[in-house]
């Protein structure tokens, strides 16, 4: 949209004593005002434990033990098939047929190049959503070849989010290979779209009209202990003042659009930091581009930026970008109205994505399940806010979380964006016993806990 104006956002904790990584939180968490712990409940504890001492469960979570090498394996060949922004064609293809390889039959892309691959339920089930990403913010012919230095895997997009894939692909090899069978419908999905201007294209496609998603489980999380529960909305406008432009000194007097730009930059700030100061949830802006202008001794026919508001809070978020649009109106008046030029500067705003904001209840099933199988592995859940692909179902009202991919996770969106193997497989672990818990596993008669624990406690 364009406005324009003229002059008026576990395994290793049963197995080996694994312990909460001290890894920075992801660059787009909202901070420690936004954390929290999620209530315990012993009804979801006494769930996740007879899932856990389920002998198939077991046989599982020996299977990604066992298995490791070759989820490292998988992680390493994704990556190595360039996903630049919207271009993630050839890694979908790839991510597809393993799904159908590990035997889903209902396997597919759909109109905006999502992979979906549907794990039957029972006739009267929910259906369950396990997201990953296959895009990366690096553009075409970036190197993403995998170099290993002992146990740590470095490449651009390796832990964010090729790791998650594995993840994903590991989980659904398990459950193939020891028959865990579930209440609900489980749709595994490598996504589009989920970073920088690709606006969650993936996830707002899947999630459109009637889609039949009952709850959402986003696989893009760094440190074990991140729970997301809460999506950062964003608003981003790339923003150009267009001038008459002309010669340095012939033309001098003429409306430039640099110094309107500057003047809108300095009016934006003065009336966006109240606003980021108030109590409450965190918001915050920034201008991250500039550019325009053709040579040193010339007025500039254009001058342009890329600006970025976030905040959890919707209402803080209208409010930034209220003041932003306020901003643009005084800078262009009164940069026209001091130089007074025959012809007058215009301003255009384009909308370059809207991420929505929102606070996901953190007393909903999916949270108490998330947190319970957390803590069953030994982490204590620390509930955050963040942008994932997990913002959409949240503004939808859909139950969402965003889980981690286990490992360590270090410098993410950076060219030497590195995953650890930290000896564990938390990762897998926590997401099948999710999985399991969420969409109702049904366990063989003869291995079945006691009712209290084998009801659906999604309902």
């Amino acid at each position: 949209m364009i406005f324009r104006f003229l002059t008026a956002p576990l395994l290793a904790l049963l197995v080996t004593g694994c312990t909460i990584n001290d890894v920075p939180a992801d660059a787009n968490d909202i901070g420690p005002a936004a954390s929290g712990l999620a209530p315990p409940s012993e009804l979801h504890r006494a769930r996740i434990a007879g899932i856990l001492d389920d002998p198939r469960v077991k046989s599982a979570i020996s299977h990604f033990e066992q298995d490791r090498a070759r989820t490292l394996e998988t992680m390493i060949a994704l990556n190595e098939i360039p996903a630049p922004p919207f271009q993630e064609q050839a890694r979908a293809e790839a991510f597809a047929q393993r799904l159908r390889d590990l035997g889903l039959s209902d396997v597919s892309i759909d109109g905006v190049g999502n992979v979906i691959a549907l794990r039957p339920g029972q006739p009267d089930g929910r259906r369950i959503a396990v997201v990953a990403h296959l895009d990366t913010v690096f553009p075409p012919g970036t190197d993403v070849k995998v170099r290993v230095d002992g146990d740590t895997y470095f490449a651009p997009g390796i832990s964010d989010n090729t790791r998650a894939l594995a993840v994903v692909l590991a989980v659904v090899e398990a459950m193939q290979a020891h028959d865990l069978q579930t209440r609900d419908e489980i749709v595994f999905v490598g996504s589009v779209g989920e970073e920088g201007l690709g606006n969650l294209r993936g996830v707002r496609h899947l999630l459109r009209g009637d889609h039949g998603i009952d709850s959402f489980i986003a696989v893009d999380g760094g440190a074990q202990d991140r729970l997301i529960t809460s999506a950062v909305g964003s608003n981003r406008y790339r923003v150009t003042f267009h001038g008459p432009g002309g010669h340095s000194y012939g033309a001098f007097g003429r409306a430039h659009p640099h110094q309107a730009l500057a003047r809108a930059i300095t009016e934006f700030t003065a009336r966006a930091e109240p606003i980021t100061q108030t109590d409450g949830a965190k918001a915050a802006f920034s201008v991250g581009r500039i550019g325009g202008g053709t040579s040193i001794n010339s007025i500039p026919f254009e001058s342009w930026m890329e600006v970025d508001m976030r905040s959890v809070d919707p209402v803080k978020l209208e409010a930034l970008d209220a003041a932003f649009r306020d901003a643009l109106a005084v800078a262009l008046e009164t940069e026209n109205a001091r130089r007074k030029s025959a012809e007058a500067m215009t301003v255009e705003i384009e909308d370059v994505g809207k991420r929505p904001a929102g606070q996901g209840a953190r007393d909903s099933q999916l949270v108490l399940n998330a947190s319970a199988a957390m803590r069953a592995l030994g982490v204590e859940p620390n509930l955050r806010a963040s942008s994932t692909d997990a913002n959409i179902p949240i503004w939808l009202g859909v139950p969402a979380v965003t889980v981690s991919r286990g490992g360590i996770s270090q410098n993410a969106h950076s060219l030497d964006e590195s995953w650890t193997d930290d000896g564990t497989v938390f990762g897998e672990t926590y997401l099948l016993t999710l999985l399991l818990a969420e969409a109702g596993y049904m366990a063989a008669p003869e291995e079945a806990p006691a009712p209290a624990v084998a009801q659906n406690m999604s309902e």
